[in-house]
C-alpha cells in the first residue's frame, strides 16, 4: 500500500471546526480592535450566549478547565482533605495538590462509573472540607445524594464537569449543581475553543470573586485584592466559541447516531459491555466507552493493539487510575483494595472513536474489528 492510498488514522475524537471563511470576519474584528484579551467584546458576548445556551445565569470564562478547577477551590477557600474519584483525568487530583489539599480517593459505582455516593460518608474525617465528583464521560453523578451528604456534614461540592457541556438532568443543566462546576472547552471535547473552560457560578458575588482570582487579583487599575493567577480566555478563543455554538446541536445529533449504531452492533458481542445508556438525561455523547470482560476472546490490551495495528487510535481512558501514579499511590486511600470497582474498570475500559465527521464506513470497520 502506498502512502497516498494508506487509510487515514482514526482517533477517539477530533475537533469539529467552522470553516475558515466563517472565522475570518471574527479575526478581522479582533485585529482591527486591537483588543486581544482582558474581557473584550467577544469574551463578553460569549459569556452571555453560553448562559442562554446552558440555562445558567453566571459564568466565568477561563483559559482552560484545569486553571478553572484550581481557581474554584481558591474561591471557596477549600483546605484540608477533599473526597474525589480515582477514575478521571489527572487534572482532577492535580488541582487539589496545587492548592495544598490532600485528595482522598473513593471508589466508583461500577454501572455509572461516577463517584459512588454510598462510599463517600465512610471517607469523611474532621479534615474533610469538600467533595469533588466528576461527571464521567458526561454522564451525570447522583447529584441529589451527593448534595444531601454535603449538607449533612457541612461540605462544599465542586464538580469537575469537564465532559458535561450541554448535558441536562431532570431539573435542567447538570452544570447548575454543586457550589461550583468547571467545564472544559479543550480540543478533544464536544464543544471546543481550542483551549478553554468556564466556571458556572451560583451568584454574581461569587462570579466577581472568581474574576478577580483569574486576573491576578486585580479589582481596579491599582488595587489587588487576592493572590490571583492568569486564567483569562483570549478574544480568539471566545470568537471560536461563538461560532461553535451555532453548530453544536447538529454535531450532537451526529454523535447520537454513531452512539446508536455502536450499541446495536455490539448488543450481542459476548464479553463486551457498553456504558449504561443515559435514560432521561439529555446527553452530549462525548465518549463511547466499552468494557472488555474475561468472556471476550482477547484481553483489553490485545484488542487495543489490534485497533492500533489497523490505524485506529482508541484510548484506554481512564487507565491507569489517578491513584496509581507515583505522586498519589502512597496515600492510604489510593490502595487498590480500597478501589476494587475503579481498578477493574481501568483494566477493561476502551473508548471507541466518536465525533461528527466519523463516517458510516469507519464505524462499520470498527465494529467489524471487534466482532471478528
Amino acid at each position: 500500500m502506498t502512502e497516498t492510498n494508506r487509510p487515514q488514522p482514526i482517533y477517539v475524537t477530533r475537533p469539529e471546526l467552522p470553516s475558515l471563511d466563517d472565522f475570518i470576519p471574527y479575526l478581522r474584528q479582533i485585529w482591527d480592535s486591537k483588543v486581544l484579551t482582558n474581557g473584550g467584546p467577544f469574551h463578553e458576548e460569549f459569556e452571555q450566549r453560553l448562559c442562554e445556551r446552558l440555562g445558567v445565569h453566571h459564568i466565568a470564562l477561563f483559559a482552560n478547565c484545569t486553571i478553572g478547577l484550581v481557581t474554584a477551590l481558591q474561591a471557596l477557600r477549600i483546605t484540608g482533605e477533599v473526597i474525589t474519584t480515582p477514575y478521571s483525568f489527572v487534572a482532577t487530583a492535580h488541582s487539589l495538590v496545587w492548592n495544598g489539599i490532600k485528595p482522598v480517593f473513593v471508589d466508583i459505582d461500577p454501572l455509572t462509573l461516577n463517584l459512588d455516593p454510598a462510599k463517600i460518608e465512610a471517607a469523611i474525617t474532621p479534615q474533610t472540607t469538600a467533595i469533588m465528583p466528576v461527571h464521567c464521560y458526561g454522564h451525570p453523578c447522583d447529584v441529589e445524594r451527593i448534595r444531601a451528604i454535603a449538607d449533612t456534614y457541612g461540605l462544599k461540592v465542586i464538580y469537575d464537569a469537564a465532559h458535561a457541556f450541554g448535558v441536562e438532568c431532570a431539573d435542567g443543566s447538570v452544570l447548575k449543581h454543586g457550589d461550583l462546576s468547571a467545564v472544559s472547552f479543550h480540543a478533544t471535547k464536544v464543544f471546543t475553543t481550542f483551549e478553554g473552560g468556564a466556571i458556572i457560578c451560583p451568584d454574581e458575588k461569587t462570579r466577581q470573586r472568581i474574576n478577580y482570582l483569574k486576573n491576578f487579583g486585580f479589582a481596579g487599575e491599582t488595587t489587588v485584592v487576592a493572590p490571583g493567577i492568569n486564567g483569562k480566555m483570549s478574544e480568539f478563543n471566545a470568537a471560536l466559541g461563538l461560532l461553535q455554538l451555532k453548530g453544536f446541536d447538529e454535531a450532537t445529533a451526529k454523535r447520537r447516531a454513531i452512539d446508536g449504531r455502536y450499541r446495536a452492533g455490539l448488543a450481542h458481542v459476548r464479553g463486551v459491555t457498553c456504558a449504561r445508556e443515559t435514560g432521561e438525561t439529555v446527553s452530549n455523547y462525548a465518549y463511547f466507552p466499552i468494557l472488555v470482560g474475561p468472556d471476550y476472546p482477547l484481553s483489553r490490551d490485545a484488542l487495543y493493539q489490534k485497533f492500533r495495528d489497523h490505524g485506529i487510535h482508541v484510548r484506554r481512558y481512564f487507565y491507569p487510575l489517578i491513584s496509581d501514579f507515583p505522586m498519589y499511590r502512597g496515600l492510604p486511600s489510593a490502595a487498590p483494595t480500597n478501589l476494587p470497582a475503579a481498578s477493574r474498570v481501568a483494566q477493561q475500559v476502551l473508548c471507541l472513536p466518536i465525533y461528527p465527521s466519523l463516517e458510516h464506513g469507519q464505524v462499520e470497520r470498527i465494529l467489524e474489528l471487534i466482532c471478528s
